[in-house]
């Protein structure tokens, strides 16, 4: 008889729920941050925009925090105040990890496409 394995460890469905409601706001976040970054790059944000943009990059960072892509994520400076292009470069590093994720944990099994977690893995069949 087959032995089932797992072979990594998977998000929880809270991880997925988490990733589905930070995914667009990063998305809403890089968009806007690239439109002011192509009217003024080298403009600073000012501090309000930074704790916001931050309040969203802390969560996105706690949600991705086995992965590997986690320590290259870094927030945006408070005391330093960033440009538009910082910004939009700290952004595009969360979004390629966001993506990766997504891309490791979400996939077809059995003709549909899901998200493998915890609750619900992908078996895979040993001979």
């Amino acid at each position: 008889m087959p032995r089932k394995k797992q072979t990594q460890q998977l998000p929880s469905q809270a991880d997925v729920d988490q990733f589905e409601m930070l995914r667009p706001m990063l998305d809403k976040l890089l968009n806007e941050m690239r439109e002011l970054s192509k009217k003024k790059q080298d403009g600073f944000l000012n501090q309000l925009k930074v704790e916001m943009i931050n309040r969203v990059l802390e969560q996105v960072k706690e949600l991705l925090s086995k992965e590997a892509s986690v320590q290259f994520l870094d927030l945006l400076d408070t005391d330093k105040l960033p440009t538009n292009s910082d910004a939009v470069l700290i952004l595009s590093q969360y979004d390629a990890a966001l993506s990766a994720f997504h891309a490791k944990y979400y996939g077809e099994d059995w003709f549909a496409y899901r998200w493998f977690t915890q609750e619900n893995p992908k078996v895979i069949e040993e001979d």
